[in-house]
């Protein structure tokens, strides 16, 4: 399956559900208790997390896509914590405070990156579910998907209210559903139960073929679009009438700690969706952002950096020769890292120890190179009859090879001007006896922001030179 990184900056999500404040004590483990045999843990560093809907909210924003979020929290000193830290990331939380009710807490003691003990603190809310509905009528005119995340905690009561509303105006409706009724979700677009949650739902599964059959029974039951159920180390799978079945395979190198995956996986969903790709393109994102968060500590998100990367390298475009799409897609996410880009260009049509010094000299002025490479015919029109000795193919192959090289592409015309207004290096280079102004390409260069250079060449060094040589011994 051919994955892109999708434009999240217009894709809007509206998120409603149970919000949690994920509160984290760490301190140092040394001594046993003198009161009864338990560690003592002396607390050094306090940390809040948003939990629950808010990190499905975070999730979003952390992609770059645009997040609002409804939820229910008390009058308290946790619901201002959580409210600080979703408008630091650009999240637009909306909350229904109730004065008589605590917002739920989830206190984890940690040591040594080791969860010791968990403390809740959380009371079915009373909510406003008219309030609640308005609130959620009024954000969908700005949304492109909704997201119900549903914990089970009291928020989230008029389900059918808020999906009838979505569909009403032709937005998806994604729901992570919690319980053993799942009727409450009739007519979403998707559900996202974890293995566990489904099987208590459909009963047990005990292989592929029944969790199938009963997921596809599921489906037509309760008017759904589309089923993913997460399976844990054995990925997900994606469920749709009319399709075959989509197994994806888990994609953790190492799981470190599952708290908020399955926020992962609906938000990435979610937004992907937004931005306009179809569902197993999707869900194939979210699968892969999965494997990302569970090898983090606690509570965590993925950004879009991380989630590029991942894509570039599930394509293999990490590294070598590429297409201009995936060239792109590549200098996005190093200007993302503040990555300075150098560019140069030639024919390299036979690869000499003056080309290998010259490459790592134009290495040294940044954090890639990308060499653009002549084409056949454009070398043939630069240098005559019997030129190129190497096709264009494997003079890519050969400069791909040396590792000061990042990134190789080819041009036809006659000039790189072309992909230089498309890249936009921060560094041009050029090799030889040039002044700036006669360089290829160093106006646009420069009126981008970027610098030139000319880089000596090394003496008695041409592939000329070795082609009249060889000419001569024969």
């Amino acid at each position: 399956m051919k994955l892109s990184m999708p434009r999240f900056d217009q894709a809007a999500v509206l998120v409603v559900g149970d919000v949690m404040l994920d509160r984290y004590w760490h301190g140092a483990t040394n001594r046993i208790s003198p009161e009864a045999p338990v560690p003592v843990v002396k607390v050094e560093q306090i940390e809040d997390r948003p939990g629950g809907a808010a990190n499905v909210a975070l999730n979003v924003a952390a992609l770059g896509a645009p997040a609002w979020l409804v939820g229910v929290t008390g009058q308290d000193e946790a619901a201002d914590s959580l409210a600080e830290r979703l408008h630091a990331v650009g999240v637009d939380a909306r909350f229904q405070r109730i004065a008589s009710q605590p917002t739920i807490v989830k206190l984890r003691v940690m040591s040594r990156h080791q969860q010791l003990l968990r403390l809740d603190f959380e009371e079915p809310f009373r909510t406003d579910e008219a309030a609640l509905l308005a609130e959620v009528s009024t954000l969908l005119d700005k949304s492109k998907v909704l997201v119900l995340s549903d914990y089970g905690k009291g928020a989230l009561k008029n389900h059918q209210a808020l999906i009838q509303a979505a569909r009403a105006r032709n937005i998806p409706v994604l729901a992570d559903p919690k319980g053993k009724d799942f009727s409450i979700y009739r007519g979403a677009s998707l559900i996202t139960p974890n293995l566990g949650e489904f099987e208590a739902v459909v009963g047990g599964c005990s292989d592929e073929a029944e969790l199938v059959a009963k997921g596809l029974k599921l489906l037509a039951e309760l008017e759904l679009g589309a089923l993913l159920v997460t399976r844990g180390e054995h990925g997900m799978t994606l469920l749709r009438q009319g399709f075959p079945a989509l197994h994806l395979p888990a994609r953790a190198r190492e799981v470190f700690d599952v708290t908020g995956a399955g926020d992962t996986v609906i938000s990435t969903l979610a937004s992907a969706l937004a931005a306009g790709e179809e569902l197993p393109q999707a869900v194939a994102l979210a699968n892969l952002a999965a494997g990302i968060v569970v090898g983090k500590l606690g509570t965590a998100s993925i950004s879009a950096p991380e989630l590029r990367r991942a894509v570039q390298r599930e394509q293999g475009v990490g590294r070598g020769v590429m297409t201009l799409d995936q060239l792109l897609t590549a200098l996005e996410d190093a200007r993302a890292h503040g990555e300075k880009v150098v560019f140069t260009n030639g024919c390299f049509d036979i690869l000499h120890a003056g080309h290998v010094a010259y490459l790592e000299q134009a290495r040294a002025l940044g954090d890639r190179l990308i060499v653009a490479v002549n084409d056949d015919a454009s070398v043939a029109r630069l240098k005559g009859p019997g030129r190129p000795i190497n096709s264009v193919d494997r003079r890519m192959a050969v400069l791909a090879g040396l590792g000061a090289v990042d990134w190789v592409i080819s041009f036809a015309e006659a000039t790189p001007e072309s992909l230089l207004e498309k890249i936009r290096p921060d560094v041009l280079v050029k090799g030889g006896d040039y002044g700036l102004d006669q360089v290829v390409g160093a106006e646009i260069v420069i009126r981008q922001g970027g610098e030139v250079r000319v880089l000596g060449l090394v003496e008695n060094s041409s592939t000329t030179g070795i082609v009249e040589k060889i000419r001569r011994q024969q």
